[in-house]
């Protein structure tokens, strides 16, 4: 297990073959590596070496999923650019350095001296390499888009990224039912679902069908998403057979033959009996089925009868064909409500301007794809990219790899192909052991997909590497175990054996806390006889959770007793778990010892206690009355009231219950006589401070970091600090600060589910789930629940086939239950199923290669036992031993915490300015005159009261409202303006449009695409209020200029452009 362990093309090779093919930027390579190897090593060592051998940096492109992972590749090339320009590294040192990425010796040599000025060389130029994720990549690709794909998309320009659906679910989810009430057909089918499945149940359908609209999408465009769950091969309902003489007398005949028998068959006879004295054959199929079936299904005996077996065999069947029936009619309703709700969110989404990850995608893939475009962006992309690298290849989606193929594929061949032109050098990294985001598309089959188009269509490389430099061999030993045991048995596939030249280390290997038992079934039966509890003073307890948190105690005690005995520093152990709610109570269990935790990924802001504090303060300051904000506010540490001072405040509000009136009276505390003095003043600031300033007053005048940290636990000091500042960091940045009051903002922050970057704490315990902590080691790794509860067949499911070497999905299926799946589909829930299976593998892989020297499991005895990591790794651990306390006892101690503060600054006196001069009247009225059209063109429609926008136009810019409405009225109801604004030539429009020109950005007051006499074109348009405007060359020079710009954008289509003069004169620039 100690040799290394590289493959090239299938052949074993040395480490310096590896690495001379693998990091050489002028050969286009795969790379399967495994934990540990060194990935993005691997990609950045390339990256330095295209730099080194002349490279641009904007002609470098390097792909990730995750803006952690690109900062992380940043930082990496930095750092390395920064130490080998160091006066005190030599030449000796830089020629090792690049002899360890490949390059020959004699050669390194010759380069070590231009290494060393490629930092600085860097730094000159002024560029730098582009690292970006996949969206990011997409999103610039989406810059360049024509305005007529947008709209094809439904997509407006200059939109904005809305990464996160969740805070606009609701409003879509409005917008949805409103359609479906207006539709007698669409409301038919959702009351249909609902009384069939339930309302959860559908709506849980409807929630997949928002996550994978890109899927359904191109399935629909397909034609091939109705037919997705096909009718069973019969004509009608598939019961109507039974109405049939012949199977009426063969019901007959067995009903006689079962009376014969005991008591069950004479009861299924008196059942057969009842199903043929009806007439709907429905009812006949369930009251037959119910006769010869038990309630799970399964044939019922009956004795010795003849035709029985047959008959049962061929109700069966007919089951097999009324399931098929039910689940196509039920897949088609969804196919309907889906088509309405992905129409609501295209035009939710078009209204506010916004465009979501799939449609950075979806466009990507257009441009990338269509015929008449391709040709253009590949044009642009083959003179700025030369080389592309690719990391954690493993996790990309089809549909971001067919994008990637609409582009590469053109060089494949001899020759460059297609495109005739050298391709770039194409770098990708990846290990499909390690991929375990399919909720979020990922499809490891695309790997191999990769490999075989850069080896065959490219001339490329495959490379394996399955030696690594990050576990013990105690704890490699059992990875090898543990997976080569489940290719064994058909679970696994492509794994071979993992190396390390890392040597035995004390202590390292696996183990195990002793498992939370389960009471005996008398025992829990006892534990669940009902006792009054006081709801108000006892929290509930349930059996279930009682386990966990017992758990998460012997979890957080095993890391004490790390610490303590010095095998370990808090930084140098991970806590991981599949699920956050194992998290969360070993989080508890830890504070309650005093062990510093940090949480490593993104939080939900107002999860903080002391977020929650502050917005309570805010919300008081904006509802004086809300009673439970004030009583909140008063109990958090900006005020540190008591219970006793709140219960004579509400005695003192009793009569009028006023609360708010009752405070600023009271004298009862120095608390509340603080906080009466200080929540005046605030209430006071809050008409004129915007919500971060009052914040920072807040913070600062309630000395609120001082008191605050003076009450949590040492361990949480920092964490609550972080969440104070992120914050006052939200009031700047949510939605571009465009919240102006307390009230908005606190609405704002209640209404949306704001995620922060937790804050990075070195030395303390880190708690990750199993996907959080993917690329991530630490020296010891805990694993909580390693013997979960089975799980449940999943039920409302969207089943999607999506063959990697198809364009798009071949089949997308609505389903209610996976226990039972209708014929048509099974297969393809197999294989769901089968990639399920790998994934949970992987997340084991992962689980257990974070770890360096000690990997330990723990466990809840499961109800009932299932398949589980704890089963593949038991016969692999030894049981946990307490550790012996250390001579020297590191326990954690309480540390002080300093707020260092700034001295008071005196501004010194300003001196006076020149004071700028107003807008002149005209200005105004046409700064007036053009918002009306902004807000009448908005609103579309010709009927709009132009009037009243006109005087509220005339109020913001303190213009003449009469003259505001006669310019306005005569542009808006001018014959010859009437087309740009409204009427069904209007293909597209828009105010104040950006575009830019030799590196400027310019603004269109209008521009539309215009459809007269079958032909379409482009208007650029510019609001003049003076009679003959055309008369000034510093216009005409303008609207020409705007003209070419906009030709630019929209090369091949006509476009012309006019000034529109305060007569509503159209007069075209030529």
């Amino acid at each position: 297990m100690t040799q290394p362990a590289y493959q090239a093309d299938g052949r074993s090779v040395t480490r310096e073959a590896f690495y001379a093919i693998a990091c050489d930027p002028q050969r286009s390579v795969v790379v399967e590596a495994c934990a540990g190897a060194g990935k993005t090593w691997m990609l950045v060592s390339r990256i330095l070496r295209a730099l080194l051998e002349g490279a641009q940096p904007q002609e470098i492109l390097a792909i990730t999923f995750t803006r952690k992972a690109a900062g992380e590749m940043r930082a990496r090339l930095a750092e390395w650019l920064r130490e080998f320009a160091a006066p005190e590294f030599t030449d000796e040192q830089r020629a090792h350095e690049l002899v360890m990425r490949g390059v020959p010796t004699a050669q390194a040599r010759l380069l070590a001296p231009k290494l060393a000025h490629l930092y600085e060389s860097l730094l000159v130029g002024g560029r730098s390499v582009e690292i970006r994720t996949f969206h990011a990549w997409f999103s610039q690709l989406l810059r360049a888009a024509p305005l007529d794909l947008l709209a094809e998309l439904g997509l407006a320009s200059g939109m904005t990224l809305m990464e996160d659906l969740e805070d606009h679910r609701a409003a879509v989810f409005r917008r949805f039912h409103t359609a479906v009430l207006a539709d007698e057909a669409l409301r038919a089918d959702h009351t249909a679902l609902v009384q069939q499945r339930g309302r959860d149940q559908v709506r849980v359908w409807l929630d997949a069908a928002l996550n994978k609209r890109v899927e359904l999408e191109l399935a629909d465009e397909a034609g091939v998403l109705e037919s997705s769950v096909p009718a069973p091969a019969c004509e009608g309902h598939p019961t109507l057979v039974l109405q049939g003489a012949i199977w009426r007398t063969s019901l007959r005949e067995l009903a006689i033959a079962l009376a014969l028998g005991g008591a069950k068959a004479q009861e299924a006879a008196t059942g057969l009996v009842m199903a043929l004295a009806m007439n709907d054959s429905l009812a006949i199929y369930k009251e037959v089925r119910d006769s010869l079936f038990t309630k799970a299904g399964t044939p019922r005996k009956l004795g010795q009868v003849p035709h029985l077996a047959a008959t049962q065999d061929e109700i069966e069947a007919i089951a097999s064909q009324v399931q098929q029936h039910d689940a196509h009619l039920e897949h088609l309703r969804l196919v309907r409500l889906s088509r309405v709700l992905l129409r609501e969110l295209t035009a939710y989404k078009r209204s506010r301007g916004l465009a979501d990850m799939a449609d950075l995608e979806r466009c990507a893939l257009a441009l990338l794809r269509d015929a008449t475009l391709s040709g253009w962006v590949q044009e642009r992309l083959d003179t700025r990219i030369r080389h592309v690298l690719i990391d954690e290849f493993q996790d990309t989606s089809p549909l971001q790899w067919h994008a990637l193929l609409s582009w590469l594929s053109a060089y494949a061949g001899a020759g460059g192909g297609q495109s005739g032109g050298r391709p770039p050098g194409v770098f990708i990294v990846g290990d499909p052991k390690q991929s375990i985001y399919r909720f979020r598309r990922a499809e490891p089959r695309v790997f191999a997909a990769a490999r075989e188009f850069v080896s065959d269509g490219l001339g490329g490389a495959w490379l394996a590497c399955d030696h690594t430099r990050r576990n013990a061999p105690e704890v490699l030993h059992a990875v090898n175990k543990v997976f080569a045991a489940a290719q064994r048995l058909g679970e696994y596939d492509d794994y071979r054996e993992h190396t390390t030249e890392l040597g035995e280390t004390a202590g390292a290997g696996l183990s195990a806390l002793p498992a939370v038992l389960r009471a005996e079934k008398e025992s829990r039966n006892a534990a669940a006889s009902l006792e009054w509890r006081d709801s108000l003073t006892t929290p509930r307890h349930e059996p279930e959770a009682l386990l966990r948190e017992q758990e998460a105690r012997w979890v957080a005690q095993a890391i004490h007793e790390l610490l303590r005995s010095g095998q370990a520093r808090a930084g140098e152990v991970f806590v991981l778990c599949r699920k956050r709610a194992s998290l969360r109570l070993a989080a508890q269990a830890l504070q309650n010892l005093h062990v510093p935790f940090a949480a490593a990924e993104d939080f939900s802001l107002m999860d903080a206690p002391e977020v929650r504090d502050l917005v309570a303060v805010l919300d008081v300051l904006a509802s004086p009355s809300h009673r439970l904000s004030l009583s909140h506010a008063l109990r958090s540490p900006v005020f540190g009231a008591s219970d006793d001072d709140l219960v004579a405040l509400a005695h003192a509000a009793a009569d009028s219950g006023d609360w708010w009136a009752a405070l600023m009276q009271t004298t009862y505390s120095p608390a509340l006589q603080r906080a009466a003095r200080l929540l005046g003043a605030w209430r006071d600031a809050a008409q004129q401070l915007p919500p971060h300033d009052l914040l920072d007053l807040i913070v600062s005048e309630g000395q609120y970091r001082e008191r605050m940290v003076a009450v949590v636990p040492p361990e949480r000091r920092l964490a609550a600090l972080d969440a104070v500042d992120a914050l006052l960091s939200q009031a700047l940045m949510l939605d571009g600060a465009r919240y102006a009051t307390p009230y908005n903002f606190v609405r704002a922050l209640k209404r949306r589910a704001i995620k922060v970057a937790a804050p990075v704490q070195a030395d303390a315990v880190q708690l990750l789930t199993v996907h959080g902590a993917k690329g991530l080691e630490a020296k010891v790794v805990f694993v909580m629940d390693a013997q979960p509860e089975a799980s449940k067949p999943d039920t409302a499911t969207l089943l999607v086939d999506w063959p990697v070497e198809a364009d798009r999905p071949t089949r997308c299926a609505f389903i209610y239950s996976e226990a039972r799946c209708p014929p048509s589909l099974q297969t393809l829930l197999d294989r769901e199923k089968t990639a399920r299976q790998r994934e949970e593998l992987n997340g084991l892989y992962v689980a257990m290669t974070r770890a360096k020297e000690r990997l330990v499991f723990s466990r809840t005895e499961p109800y009932l036992k299932a398949a589980s990591w704890w089963q593949r790794v038991e016969n692999l651990v030894r049981p946990w031993e307490p550790a012996a306390a250390h001579a020297a006892e590191t326990a954690v101690s309480e540390q002080a915490i300093v707020l260092h503060a700034l001295p008071a600054w005196a501004a010194p006196p300003a001196s006076p300015k020149a004071e700028r001069e107003p807008d002149s009247e005209a200005s105004r009225l046409g700064q007036a005159v053009h918002r009306t059209l902004e807000w009448a063109s908005a609103a579309a429609s010709p009927g709009v009261d132009l009037d009243t926008l006109a005087s509220a136009a005339a109020l913001e810019f303190d213009a003449p409202p009469a003259e505001v409405v006669r310019v306005a009225g005569a542009i808006w109801r001018s014959p010859a303006c009437r087309p740009f604004f409204t009427g069904p030539g209007l293909r597209w429009a828009g105010n104040e449009v950006p575009v830019a020109d030799a590196g400027e950005l310019l603004r269109i007051d209008r521009l539309v695409q215009l459809e007269q006499g079958g032909e379409s074109a482009w208007w650029v348009l510019d609001y003049k209020l003076a009679l003959r405007p055309e008369a000034e060359a510093g216009y005409r020079d303008q609207m020409l200029r705007y003209r070419r710009a906009v030709a630019a954008l929209q090369p091949g289509e006509p476009v012309r452009c006019a000034l529109i003069n305060g007569h509503g004169n159209v007069i075209e620039i030529t």
